[in-house]
């Protein structure tokens, strides 16, 4: 367990908190691109605790600046989109997409008060349906060539959803490789046929048992956590009966960020984003090694479970996440429905909007969670010591050539070795894939 001052320094991400500076060093999802389509592209945004306006400029280019007129505070989100820039209702105070104020028409005649006004504004780029911010001091890293910004836009759904916590306790759940045979257990497998844009819902390689089945009757896996350039690669075995073994591979992408296997031949990439130190949104980036996304299938599924625009989930602790107790003794472990999404935000939601660590209890089942910790307490340390070349993933030119993650679902045979399985299928996959960058 972690004390009060720990906890806080972990969680907490204002700009003058320690886990928020090292998130600041990194790009962040601001918004999905589909948020800014139609006549008006103008979209609030509040990130690592700042309220914060992006926009679509006549140009196609993107700025993202302070939400509030540095001239009395009215709120920009309503702002005339004209001349490459917003124009505030309340005077016409006009900024361009770098903050930069450049007319005050209520002014004298010949002003040049607007040279000397300047509000907040951050970098901004679009991968594959995201739009990423950077926040930081100094100059933006370079993306690493992961799967997710690999792939073309053919091969990748990006979609979001808003959870009532803090963003560490959402991240956490992402990297417990225990968890899986329980909070998403189900009673009676699907056919895996009918499960397209589904986690779990496929067979497990080279089987013919569901996965679903798997998970739920071997729920004591070996959890193994290996430190990488990217963050943490997680392996979780569990031991067959007839002596093979099922591999799985998951990812923690540092500072908070996961990669995780939705199928043989998808993957999804999910950032846990703070809005506030009490909020957090999930992006997740869905990323197919075989045939093209259709996303208009995997937009619509997402959407039976969350409304707009604020991808808010329709089953929350207002209405007790859809409990349904007959449910739970016969169909799902939670009895909360079919959608994993919402096990998760009711485990993460339950804990309190931001964890009491004070009064936890971890097992050998928590290493991966225990290293994370370990990683981002030396992150900011490191900040303390002004040593931003220690920081992972933030090391110049070097990022650009980290790539994948592998996350996989594999099975060896008896008397094959795990270690080889997981790269054999993944290098397997790769070899089918017409747009894999690493090959």
């Amino acid at each position: 367990m972690l004390n009060q001052q720990e906890n806080d320094d972990l969680t907490r991400v204002g700009p003058s908190s320690k886990a928020g500076a090292v998130l600041r060093r990194y790009w962040q999802p601001a918004a999905l691109t589909v948020e800014l389509v139609g006549n008006r592209p103008v979209v609030p945004v509040k990130l690592l605790g700042e309220d914060l306006v992006l926009f679509r400029n006549e140009n196609g280019e993107l700025g993202l600046i302070g939400r509030h007129c540095p001239h009395r505070g009215a709120d920009l989100c309503y702002g005339r989109l004209e001349d490459n820039g917003l124009r505030c209702p309340f005077h016409g105070w006009h900024f361009d997409r770098t903050g930069q104020c450049v007319e005050q028409p209520g002014e004298p005649d010949g002003s040049r008060m607007h040279e000397n006004i300047k509000t907040a504004s951050y970098p901004v780029v679009e991968k594959n349906g995201v739009v990423f911010a950077y926040m930081g001091p100094s100059e933006p890293p370079v993306f690493p060539a992961l799967d997710c910004f690999a792939a073309p836009d053919s091969h990748v759904f990006a979609f979001k959803g808003r959870w009532q916590c803090n963003w560490l306790q959402a991240m956490e759940v992402g990297i417990d490789p225990a968890h899986a045979s329980f909070l998403h257990r189900f009673l009676e497998d699907e056919d895996p046929s009918d499960g397209y844009g589904k986690q779990f819902r496929d067979t497990a390689a080279n089987t013919e048992i569901p996965m679903t089945q798997l998970l739920r009757e071997y729920p004591r896996p070996e959890i193994q956590v290996e430190q990488t350039d990217y963050g943490l690669r997680l392996i979780a075995l569990r031991h067959l009966d007839d002596g093979r073994t099922h591999v799985r591979i998951t990812n923690q992408i540092f500072p908070e960020a996961i990669c995780i296997p939705m199928s043989n031949e998808m993957t999804i990439t999910q950032w846990h984003v703070p809005v506030d130190d009490e909020t957090c949104y999930w992006y997740s980036m869905f990323t197919s090694f075989g045939q093209p996304v259709d996303k208009d299938v995997m937009r619509e599924q997402r959407l039976q479970e969350h409304r707009l625009p604020d991808y808010a989930p329709l089953k929350n602790t207002q209405n007790n996440y859809g409990f349904d107790p007959d449910e739970q003794r016969t169909k799902t472990y939670t009895g909360m429905g079919l959608d994993i999404n919402v096990h998760d935000q009711w485990a993460v939601e339950s804990m309190g909007r931001i964890q009491d660590r004070t009064q936890e209890h971890l097992g050998k089942t928590d290493v991966g969670i225990i290293k994370y910790r370990r990683m981002l307490r030396a992150a900011i340390e490191a900040l303390q010591q002004n040593d931003e070349t220690s920081l992972p993933m933030n090391n110049g030119s070097d990022i650009s050539n980290i790539q994948g993650p592998v996350s996989i679902d594999a099975i060896s045979a008896v008397d094959q070795d795990w270690e080889d399985v997981w790269r054999s299928s993944d290098l397997a996959r790769r070899e089918k894939s017409e747009w894999d960058a690493s090959l």
